[in-house]
C-alpha cells in the first residue's frame, strides 16, 4: 500500500475489526482509518454507554461517526453495578474495561469480526492505566501503539484527515474525577458533569477537571484560565452550592493528569467554604 501511513498498514493486515470507540481523538482515528481501509462491511465502531459517559462526549461521538460514515452501535455497560468498580479503588478502570471488552468481544463474535481494537497509543503505555490489563486479558489489539504512534502523531494524522477533535483536550470517563475510595454513583457523576458543563459555558477553555472530593469540588484548569475562573467566582460559587458542594476550590498547581494519584498537598484558593 504505497504512500499509506503506518497506522493504515497495521489495520490493512486485519481481516475485519470492531473498534472500541469513545469519540476521543485516539479511538476516532482508529475507527476512521479502519472504515477507509477495510470498508463498511469489515469495520464496526462500538461505544459503551453508561452514566460514566458524559452526554457531550456521547453527542460528539455520534456527530463524528455520521461525518465519516462509520457504522456505529451502542452497547450498554453495567460497571456501576459491580461493587468492585463502585468502591473506586485505584484500579477501578480495570473493572470498567473488563466489562466493556467482555461485551464488545461478544458483539465481535456475533458479527464475525476477527479483531477487537482500542485507541491506546504509545504514550499511554507509560501511564497509570489499569484498563490495559483487561485489554491484554481479552487480547485487544492496539493499532496506534503497534504503529508506534505517540499522542502527537495521533493528532497530526487526525488533523490531516479532517477529524474535528484532533486537538481536543483529553476526556476520560466521569468516574476518573471521583476521589479514590469515594463511592462512584450516578449522583456524583452527574454533579461532576453538570459542574464541568457550567464552567465550559462560562468560556473556560483547554483542559478542565472538576475533582469530586466528597463535600469539596476541586477545579483544575490551566493557569492561563485562572483569571477566567476568578472573574466568575460568584456564579461558580452559586452553581456549585446548588449542585450540593459545601466547598469549592481552585487548585493553584493547575490541571495535572492523574492528580488523584499524587500527593494531596497543594495550594488551594477557596471559592466556597474555608480552608
Amino acid at each position: 500500500m504505497p504512500g499509506s501511513s503506518p497506522l493504515e498498514r497495521v489495520i490493512a493486515d486485519y481481516e475485519s475489526v470492531l473498534v472500541g470507540y469513545s469519540g476521543g481523538v485516539d479511538s476516532t482515528l482508529v475507527a476512521v482509518v479502519a472504515r477507509r481501509i477495510l470498508g463498511p462491511d469489515r469495520s464496526l465502531a462500538a461505544i459503551g454507554v453508561s452514566p460514566s459517559l458524559a452526554r457531550e462526549q456521547y453527542d460528539r461521538a455520534h456527530d463524528v461517526a455520521a461525518q465519516f460514515d462509520l457504522k456505529l452501535v451502542e452497547v450498554a455497560t453495567d460497571e456501576l453495578n459491580d461493587p468492585r468498580y463502585a468502591a473506586n479503588p485505584q484500579n477501578r478502570c480495570y473493572f470498567c474495561k473488563h466489562e466493556l471488552w467482555s461485551k464488545l468481544g461478544e458483539l465481535a463474535q456475533q458479527r464475525s469480526l476477527a479483531v477487537v481494537a482500542d485507541g491506546t497509543n504509545a504514550d499511554d503505555l507509560n501511564e497509570h492505566r489499569p484498563g490495559l490489563d483487561a485489554a491484554r486479558e481479552f487480547v485487544i489489539r492496539s493499532p496506534l501503539s503497534e504503529a508506534g504512534y505517540t499522542k502527537e502523531d495521533v493528532r497530526r494524522e487526525a488533523r490531516a484527515l479532517g477529524i474535528p477533535q484532533w486537538d481536543a483536550p483529553a476526556a476520560p470517563c466521569l468516574s476518573s474525577r471521583v476521589l479514590y475510595g469515594l463511592e462512584v454513583n450516578p449522583e456524583r457523576l452527574s454533579q461532576v458533569e453538570r459542574g464541568e458543563a457550567f464552567i465550559r459555558a462560562l468560556g473556560v477553555s483547554g483542559d478542565l477537571r472538576v475533582r469530586h472530593r466528597g463535600e469539596e469540588a476541586r477545579i483544575e484548569v490551566s493557569p492561563s484560565q485562572f483569571a477566567a475562573i476568578r472573574s466568575k467566582r460568584d456564579a461558580i460559587a452559586a452553581r456549585f452550592t446548588e449542585l450540593g458542594f459545601s466547598r469549592v476550590t481552585l487548585d493553584l498547581a493547575g490541571y495535572r493528569s492523574g492528580s488523584l494519584l499524587l500527593d494531596n498537598e497543594t495550594q488551594l484558593e477557596y471559592l466556597v467554604g474555608e480552608g
